[in-house]
C-alpha cells in the first residue's frame, strides 16, 4: 500500500486513462493544454440551468455509486472506475479526464490530501476519510460536486471534522442571496469553522461552472471582504466547496500546503486530516437551488 512508515500517503501507481466512447461529446479542452478563455456569463437561462441540473444529477449519482463501494481494501483507482463507468453509461463525459492533463475521471483525496488527489493503487484503510470529487459534462454543461466519506470507523475528532465541514457548506449556501457580494459566503463558512478551531484552506476556492468547468468567478471560503465583491445575481451558477482541516494555521487564517510532483495532489503541510464538501447551485429570487442532487 502506498504509505510511508508514519502512515502518510505517498504516490502510488497510476493506471492508464479510461477510454470514452467516441459517441460521447468531449469538452473543448480535451486534447489541449488548457481550456479556451471563458468569455460568457455566469448567469444562465432557465433552459441552460436544466441542462446543468441534468449533468449535476449524473455526477451526484456517480458519487453515491462510488460511496456504496467504499470500504477497507478498495483502491482509489477501483473507485475511479465506478465513477467513470457510471458517467459513460449515462451519456456524460467525466470532466476531469484530460482537463489540463489530469489523467483520471474523478479526484480521490484521502486523509491529508486537501484536493486533486489522483486515483491510483492506494488501498483504503479503516479510519481513513476520502473525498470523492466528480464533475459530469453532458449537453454542453458541467455539473460539479464532491463529498467526504468515512472508511469504516474514524477517530471522533475526524468524524466531527467531516460532520462540521458538511455543515459549513450548508452555512455557505444559506448565506447566498441576490444583491449580496460573494464574500459573504466565506464569512459564513469561516465564522462557523473557527468555533471548532479548524483551519480554512484559502488558496483553493469555489468557482463559476456551467458551460465552462471553471469560468473565472472565484468563491472564497474565508472572510475576504472587501475583496471578491462580485454581486450575486438571480440565475448565477457557481460551486461552494469549503476545505477544513484539523491542523493549525501557519499564518493568521492561512493553511500551509504542499504539492506533489504530479502537479496536482495538494496536501496539508503538517499532514493533518482535511475534509471537503461541494455543490453546484443556482441563485434564485429567494436564495439558492442545489443542482447536484441525485
Amino acid at each position: 500500500m502506498p504509505r510511508d512508515s508514519l502512515g502518510h500517503l505517498v504516490a502510488g501507481r497510476i493506471s492508464p486513462p479510461r477510454p470514452v466512447p467516441s459517441t460521447i461529446p468531449r469538452p473543448e479542452y480535451v486534447g489541449r493544454p488548457a481550456p479556451k478563455p471563458f468569455t460568457g456569463s455566469d448567469v444562465y437561462t432557465p433552459s441552460e440551468i436544466e441542462r446543468i441540473r441534468e449533468s449535476g444529477a449524473i455526477a451526484a449519482r456517480a458519487v453515491e455509486a462510488v460511496g456504496d463501494a467504499i470500504r477497507p481494501g478498495v483502491t482509489t483507482d477501483e473507485l475511479d472506475g465506478i465513477a467513470h463507468d457510471y458517467m459513460i453509461a449515462n451519456g456524460a463525459y467525466p470532466s476531469t479526464l484530460g482537463y489540463r492533463g489530469f489523467p483520471k475521471s474523478s479526484c480521490t483525496s484521502l486523509n491529508e490530501v486537501i484536493c486533486h488527489g489522483i486515483p491510483d493503487d492506494t488501498q483504503l484503510s479503516d479510519g481513513d476519510i476520502i473525498n470523492i470529487d466528480i464533475t459530469a459534462f453532458k449537453n454542453g454543461m458541467h455539473g460539479d460536486l464532491n463529498k467526504t466519506f468515512i472508511v469504516g470507523n474514524a477517530a471522533p475528532d475526524v468524524t466531527a471534522l467531516v460532520d462540521h465541514t458538511r455543515e459549513a457548506l450548508a452555512r455557505g449556501i444559506k448565506a447566498v442571496a441576490p444583491g449580496r457580494q460573494v464574500n459573504v459566503i466565506g464569512r459564513a463558512i469561516e465564522s462557523y469553522a473557527r468555533r471548532f478551531g479548524y483551519g480554512v484552506v484559502r488558496d483553493y476556492t469555489g468557482h463559476g461552472v456551467g458551460s465552462a468547468f471553471h469560468s473565472g468567478l472565484i468563491i472564497p471560503h474565508y472572510d475576504a471582504a472587501p475583496a471578491f465583491d462580485d454581486v450575486i445575481e438571480v440565475g448565477m451558477v457557481f460551486t461552494i466547496e469549503p476545505m477544513l482541516t484539523l491542523g493549525t494555521t501557519e499564518n493568521p487564517g492561512s493553511i500551509a500546503w504542499d504539492q506533489w510532483e504530479d502537479d496536482w495532489t495538494i496536501t496539508t503541510r503538517d499532514k493533518s486530516m482535511t475534509a471537503q464538501f461541494e455543490h453546484t447551485l443556482v441563485v434564485t429570487e429567494r436564495g439558492t437551488e442545489i443542482l447536484t442532487l441525485p
